[in-house]
């Protein structure tokens, strides 16, 4: 089945498995977040049991440590992610003249980090520690600050890929790309120990939230332009 453009109105039930996406995943946020914030002994224990496991294999590969070390703090960081979706914006508005779909994107983005931000503060997890630490990082743990930004900006650009008609060999690699990066970046936080497991699952969570209530506000938007007397293009 062929993948509709962007000037395509949504299906129908689009909305609807849209909105169901973004309640579970509400639901699953919340959750772990209560059992963050509560300090849940079975949730502590296999965090701890996991980073004192990862941690060890960490100082025995150095080198493959020092890939994660580039990998993480170059190709995944959060303010690579986000010059990423700059350069998009700024395509969308040359290439395209999609000014609303361009401030969706960034403003979308920024709506991610600050979540991300206010969260940190809140919660206030502490980062684990170890007496020969093999990188560093700053701000509170919970949620992964870089495996949120990964998947909100991924997710964003694989729908907007989608909405394109992009279908092949070119979606298959998108897709690969996305998941390699939004995978790899959460591993590496946990393997290079400045985030618990939990923290890295709740950035993934709340990443695919945003991104799930982001594509929501888009199909009620090209919905709403393709119903008769809606707005212009």
């Amino acid at each position: 089945m062929p993948t509709p453009s962007v000037e395509s109105p949504p299906r129908p039930n689009a909305e609807r498995a849209v909105s169901g996406w973004a309640g579970a995943l509400a639901l699953a946020s919340a959750l772990l977040l209560a059992l963050v914030a509560l300090r849940w002994h079975p949730l502590m224990a296999l965090d701890g049991s996991v980073a004192d496991t990862t941690h060890r294999w960490a100082v025995d590969e150095p080198s493959l440590t020092h890939v994660f070390r580039i990998l993480t703090d170059w190709v995944w960081d959060p303010w690579t992610m986000r010059f990423v979706t700059f350069v998009a914006a700024i395509w969308l508005v040359w290439r395209r003249a999609a000014r609303w779909t361009a401030m969706w994107l960034v403003v979308t983005c920024a709506l991610a980090t600050l979540v991300q931000q206010t969260l940190k503060a809140a919660v206030d997890r502490p980062r684990p520690t170890w007496p020969d630490p093999v990188d560093s990082a700053h701000y509170a743990a919970y949620p992964s600050g870089h495996a949120m930004t990964a998947t909100v900006v991924c997710g964003l650009l694989l729908w907007l890929l989608h909405r394109h008609g992009i279908a092949g060999p070119l979606w298959h690699t998108a897709v690969a790309v996305a998941a390699v990066s939004v995978i790899g970046v959460g591993l590496t936080r946990v393997w290079l120990g400045v985030h618990w497991t939990s923290d890295v699952v709740g950035g993934w969570l709340l990443g695919a939230l945003v991104v799930a209530l982001a594509v929501g506000v888009d199909l009620r938007r090209a919905r709403e332009r393709a119903e008769p007397g809606g707005e212009a293009v």
